[in-house]
């Protein structure tokens, strides 16, 4: 049994949460091209303003840690829409950790964001999609979360959290008619990653990793992942003893 795609994204009804920079701008002007209806959420309104203009498009101003933000940026959808299509969860935070640096506040809003933010977001629509046994579930978490990795001591976690939510929504969903896609980009060029202060292995655009999640969509993928060269290597050593994958990530990661 093979889960739904989207055969075309015209009149589509569209959420994306994270919509204001990197991975979900980029998303979010893709399917502006391609004729779907576009609802943008961040915490920052004047970027969903700017990029709204002469669209069609509702902005949704939310924190994606404060349930009550998100229940009402969903019923305002309803109101104009009458229901939803595609959720497209992009909304995340990135602070580089290591043990030696260990800030659990940080780490706090790491989760929170990350992880519980997705869970408040398909607990809210999640109900109306099985009603209507349709709709897609789509969330973007990280190569990160396939094993540990230096600087990515919450957001590594987070990230292994969205791959256990996802594998276990699909599970749940697929015989309901709700399809759900797990999203993993290796390096994408956004805000968050220059943060990082060392070299990126097969670093994309934001516009690139659009495509391939957009693509991915429409194929009825549940597992998203890219650039294949890169995410197929770290998939590869999840599978290594670890005395092999600590050697590796050593020798290979210099940072």
């Amino acid at each position: 049994m093979k889960q739904k795609g989207i055969t075309s994204f015209i009149g589509q009804r569209i959420w994306i949460i994270g919509a204001s920079s990197g991975i979900g701008e980029a998303c979010a002007k893709a399917l502006f091209q391609a004729g779907a209806k576009v609802a943008l959420s961040s915490r920052r309104t004047e970027r969903l303003t700017a990029l709204a203009h002469k669209q069609d498009a509702l902005v949704l101003p939310l924190d994606v840690t404060q349930q009550e933000q998100v229940a009402s940026a969903y019923q305002t959808l309803l109101q104009n829409w009458g229901g939803l299509d595609l959720m497209l969860f992009v909304s995340g935070v990135y602070t580089p950790l290591r043990a030696d640096n260990l800030d659990f506040e940080v780490a706090q809003k790491t989760i929170d964001a990350n992880l519980l933010g997705p869970m408040r977001a398909v607990a809210t629509v999640l109900p109306e999609m099985l009603k209507q046994h349709s709709g897609h579930i789509a969330i973007v978490g990280s190569v990160a979360g396939y094993s540990g990795l230096p600087k990515a001591l919450a957001y590594g976690p987070s990230k292994a959290g969205i791959i256990n939510f996802c594998e276990t929504l699909y599970y749940d969903l697929l015989p309901q008619g709700v399809s759900v896609h797990m999203i993993s980009p290796g390096f994408v060029a956004t805000e968050a990653t220059a943060q990082n202060d060392f070299e990126m292995p097969a670093l994309i655009t934001a516009d690139e990793a659009a495509s391939e999640i957009l693509k991915g969509i429409q194929a009825g993928e549940f597992d998203i992942h890219f650039p294949k060269r890169f995410s197929g290597f770290l998939k590869f050593l999840r599978i290594l003893p670890y005395p092999i994958y600590f050697w590796i990530v050593r020798r290979f990661v210099k940072i």
